[in-house]
């Protein structure tokens, strides 16, 4: 895919941490969801990059460091997908096709400012 007329857009994970933690065959099958995902996206040139996020954080707010999310949070941010698109739309097709969708996974698409570094 020639993505030098593409758009970037970033796709933000967000879970419910009310949510239960799924067994070991469960979590085994999301996965395999999740890779075959990704590996098709990879496969179509789509896929700029991302990463799953760990479960430790601090937040920065003016020169102090809290821990968070907070307690009243029902949602974290999981990790997320930079992916290449013609448009918002587009971008929205990709995030429709996230497997973590059926299982409650919000994914928010942003699309991205060319970088000037």
């Amino acid at each position: 895919m020639n993505t030098s007329n593409k758009a970037e857009f970033l796709l933000i994970f967000r879970d419910s941490n009310l949510a239960p933690d799924p067994s070991a065959e469960e979590m085994e099958a999301i996965m395999g969801k999740w890779m075959a995902w990704l590996n098709g996206l990879k496969a179509q040139g789509t896929l700029l990059g991302g990463n799953r996020l760990e479960d430790g954080r601090k937040i920065v707010r003016g020169a102090k460091f809290t821990d968070g999310p907070y307690v009243e949070s029902k949602e974290v941010i999981s990790g997320y997908i930079a992916v290449y698109a013609d448009s918002l739309e587009k971008a929205e097709k990709v995030a429709e096709g996230c497997p973590g969708l059926e299982y409650g996974t919000i994914v928010e698409v942003r699309p991205m400012m060319p970088s000037h570094f």
